[in-house]
């Protein structure tokens, strides 16, 4: 039976390591991260699996470093996996196993290399991605593709309703390639690079939300990066709102000469954007502002964000 050390965090870190176990490969090793106190940790957890099944675990800072690369060679791998893995790996360390070494990547390569695939598609207004198997390269995400599974994003899917899908590509994606992969069949489809970009990752302050943007962008930005990610945010009068949900109506701005403003219209909340349209604001938070300011029913417009 083939043997595969894997590289492996968050939900699809889980379910493609659960792929594998349930195909009975043999897993000598599993190489993931500890959990960051910092971080909302909303993703079930690759360590705790393979604790269930006796499997050995290493959590290094850098897993470039000889004593990792020892460990990995002292499995002796047939395919080294690495499933939304957090850290590049390295040549020695792709170099190991005897088979190859493949990435899971979160988005339909060549389009979308690099960090956070699924929050980058939703900003730029795409209507489907998915899940990439492919061999690993120094040159990140740049490797032949297996095979890959498209999903749709929807108007108002937000980050981690599209993560989910692309989860469940993910799984359908290796356990469908996995019996190629063992028997030494499976496909080896060079990328056109040409057809994508790469994208660096995100930080909490790029949520800010730019009211020069057009509605449908604004509303891009929103379900991008709501809950768990840290949300799109502004100021309202004075103090920093959380625009959480977000939904784009057909009616036309009910204030446009104060926009870009924040409103309720009978029991619902409201921004009129700048090009003359609106956004109904499902969801907000002022966090635990004791001066946040009261949006009452049919009362008059309170301005957002600074505009020069």
């Amino acid at each position: 039976m083939s043997r595969c050390v894997v590289f492996a965090y968050n939900n699809v870190g889980y379910r493609c390591l659960s792929v594998l176990l349930n195909q009975g490969v043999t897993i000598p090793l599993v190489v993931t991260h500890q959990d960051n106190p910092d971080e909302e940790i909303w993703f079930e957890s690759v360590a705790d699996l393979a604790a269930r099944h006796d499997i050995p675990i290493i959590t290094p800072e850098d897993p470039n470093v000889p004593e990792v690369l020892s460990r990995v060679r002292e499995a002796d791998p047939d395919f080294l996996f690495s499933f939304y893995y957090r850290k590049m790996l390295k040549k020695d360390l792709l170099a190991t196993p005897r088979k190859g070494a493949l990435n899971m990547h979160g988005s339909l390569l060549p389009r979308y290399r690099g960090r956070v695939p699924v929050n980058w598609a939703i900003i730029h207004g795409e209507k489907e991605t998915g899940a990439s198997l492919h061999y690993m390269e120094l040159k990140p995400d740049a490797g032949a593709l297996v095979d890959q599974q498209a999903v749709p994003i929807l108007q108002d899917d937000t980050a981690l309703e599209v993560f989910n899908k692309v989860t469940v590509a993910a799984e359908l994606v290796l356990h469908r390639s996995l019996p190629l992969l063992l028997a030494g069949n499976a496909p080896h489809i060079p990328l056109d690079l040409k057809k994508g970009s790469y994208f660096g990752g995100r930080c909490p302050e790029d949520g800010r939300i730019d009211w020069h943007a057009s509605t449908e962008q604004i509303h891009n930005l929103i379900r991008a990066v709501a809950p768990p990610f840290p949300g799109a945010f502004t100021t309202c009068s004075g103090q920093v709102i959380r625009f959480l949900q977000s939904r784009i109506v057909s009616q036309k701005s009910r204030y446009p000469d104060l926009a870009p403003c924040f409103y309720r219209e009978n029991d619902k909340f409201y921004v009129d954007c700048l090009d003359g349209f609106r956004l109904h604001i499902i969801s907000y938070d002022f966090g635990s502002s004791a001066h946040a300011p009261e949006i009452s029913r049919d009362a008059q417009p309170v301005k957002l964000g600074e505009t020069p």
